[in-house]
């Protein structure tokens, strides 16, 4: 046991020298929530909610930070804490967290592969990549370089390189992905023709940025993985179907900015790798090469203001621009000055998200309650004015992960981990009390250990609540077989059962029934239960006096199964 924990631990003390010391807030930093407020609060044509209570603004930045609500522990302490500073001291402890490593790593994985089954690469090389990435503090600017230029050759290229190689190279669908994911325009109508509808969505925007990517393919080499290969030559041409006797030729170009043309082409020099069979061949000058960094300058303010827009779309459930692919002068941002607010300081700061995400988690917009001002007509309430907070359905990984949580299985599952990395090994122990970035370390091995352990479990919860592969989330739609689920679901239902220290396990300990409300509440749904609420519990157990385990457990389902639960406000 101890070979692969200590294998496993030296690949994230390659980190340990490039682990960034706390970070440094950008001199806006103070300033910018302060600033986004008036923004919002300039155009809210009415009245705005009132702040969200404690309770929920704990439960909200929890998923939104973690991916998982708290636990009961947890939220007990947050909501018993009178210091003015705690949520902003949430705020900073959830970013500098393991469990948003682990978050954010799947919020990328979520957007960037929408939940494409494993082909070329093995998702625990994606995975393990995005993890060390957001635990490294990699900006966001320089990861999508990286996936872009990955061709899967080398070990350490096979984790990034899955972007690209698990869509099979396709260049058609690459153009749509990319323009849809880090341009926040979904160019795939202007593929045989100009958009008929969308006067900003040229059939050159979608072939200029197809002929990066027109001269890769896969090759399958002599260890049967797929790779990257690219020829050194290849001039793309397009005519659109109503006029079809006028060929336009492009070099790769991102929408409206300057061509990038080939350098002169000199003869016998064309390939560092010619082409064999199976070897990929290496080009001199590879056009796709240049994508990453050609997408990622400032030359290109989509790119900037599609990572804003999102990023903002994370925490509050929709983007300035919405949907997020559809940017265009008709479909203009709700508020454009903020999104440009957004995209300069994302820039400034070197694409750091944790320093965006920070800011934006500190303003009253996110800190808003759901509920709407007594003298608003909730039918009015026009979700683009961001004067009230969303009410959006978890996502699927957000539903298993809160399950295990308010059920107690993740906690179990933490404490054998720690158990086996911190108890049972001296050396790992003395890794991790050695000093504080070696402890981190530790840590983030144990989440990693964590995830990796719980992710077959999530595995029934994205099967009815994703939409299917490929598909963004909004795609999803509720359905009857999710209700039937959650149910009957084996998964719930095992759970449920007392075990351990789970959660029914500790309900059965408890005499009260008042600590027996309060203990349901805060496990599954972070907050205190009101007085009415207590009533009902100990009605419930009182009239199933002769049933009580039972009672218990139909307590726990019917607040996992309620819609309070179910969806974060």
């Amino acid at each position: 046991m101890l070979r692969p924990l200590l294998a496993a631990l030296g690949g994230l003390l390659g980190l340990l020298a490039g682990l960034p010391a706390p970070a440094q807030t950008p001199s806006t930093a103070t300033s910018l929530p302060e600033r986004v407020d008036q923004l919002i609060e300039s155009q809210a044509g009415g009245p705005i909610a009132a702040p969200a209570s404690d309770a929920e603004f704990l439960r909200r930045i929890w998923l939104d930070l973690a991916g998982v609500i708290p636990t009961a522990d947890q939220a007990r302490a947050f909501l018993h804490d009178p210091s003015p500073d705690k949520r902003q001291r949430l705020i900073d402890q959830l970013l500098d967290s393991p469990a948003f490593v682990r978050h954010f790593a799947d919020v990328l994985d979520v957007s960037w592969m929408e939940r494409r089954p494993a082909a070329a690469v093995p998702e625990a090389d994606w995975l393990d990549f995005l993890f060390d990435s957001v635990a490294r503090h990699t900006p966001y600017d320089a990861l999508v370089r990286q996936i872009l230029a990955a061709d899967g050759s080398q070990p350490d290229q096979r984790g990034p390189a899955r972007f690209l190689l698990d869509r099979g190279a396709d260049p058609h669908l690459l153009t749509r992905d990319i323009g849809r994911l880090f341009l926040g325009r979904d160019l795939q109508c202007a593929q045989c023709h100009d958009h008929p509808l969308i006067d900003d969505y040229k059939q050159a925007h979608y072939y200029g940025l197809f002929a990066y990517l027109s001269r890769t393919s896969t090759l399958t080499g002599s260890q049967g993985r797929p790779t990257l290969s690219e020829s050194a030559d290849g001039d793309v041409t397009f005519k659109s179907v109503f006029k079809k006797n006028v060929e336009h030729r492009t070099d790769p170009r991102l929408l409206d900015g300057p061509p990038r043309p080939d350098p002169p082409h000199i003869p016998g020099r064309d390939y560092w790798a010619y082409p064999l069979p199976n070897r990929p061949s290496i080009p001199r000058y590879s056009r796709r090469a240049q994508l990453g960094p050609d997408l990622t300058a400032s030359s290109t303010p989509d790119f900037a203001r599609n990572a804003a827009n999102r990023l903002w779309a994370l925490l509050f459930g929709r983007g300035l621009v919405h949907p997020l692919d559809f940017s265009h002068a008709d479909n203009p941002p709700s508020h454009p000055e903020l999104l440009d607010l957004l995209a300069q300081e994302l820039h400034n700061s070197g694409y750091d998200y944790r320093f965006l995400l920070r800011c934006l988690a500190s303003t009253r917009a996110y800190q808003r309650a759901c509920e709407p001002p007594p003298d608003l007509d909730p039918e009015a309430i026009d979700p683009a004015r961001f004067t009230v907070a969303a009410i959006r359905p978890l996502s699927p990984e957000q539903l298993g992960w809160s399950v295990m949580q308010a059920l107690g299985i993740v906690e179990a599952q933490r404490e054998q981990i720690q158990h086996r990395l911190l108890v049972a090994d001296g050396r790992l122990r003395d890794i991790a009390t050695a000093d504080a970035p070696r402890a981190r370390l530790v840590a983030l091995l144990a989440e990693r250990q964590l995830d990796q352990s719980l992710r077959p479990s999530l595995a029934p919860f994205r099967r009815q609540f994703a939409p299917a592969a490929g598909q963004p989330d909004e795609t999803s739609q509720p359905t009857v077989h999710q209700a039937l689920f959650l149910a009957n679901g084996d998964p719930i239902q095992g759970w449920l059962n007392p075990n351990g220290r789970n959660l029914t396990t500790r309900l059965a300990e408890l005499s009260n029934p008042d600590l027996i409300a309060d203990e349901l509440y805060l496990a599954v749904l972070s907050r205190y239960p009101t007085r009415d609420e207590r009533l009902d519990v100990s009605a419930y157990l009182a009239s199933h006096a002769d049933h009580r385990p039972r009672a218990l457990r139909d307590l726990a389902w019917a607040l996992l199964s309620s819609a309070e639960f179910r969806f974060n406000h």
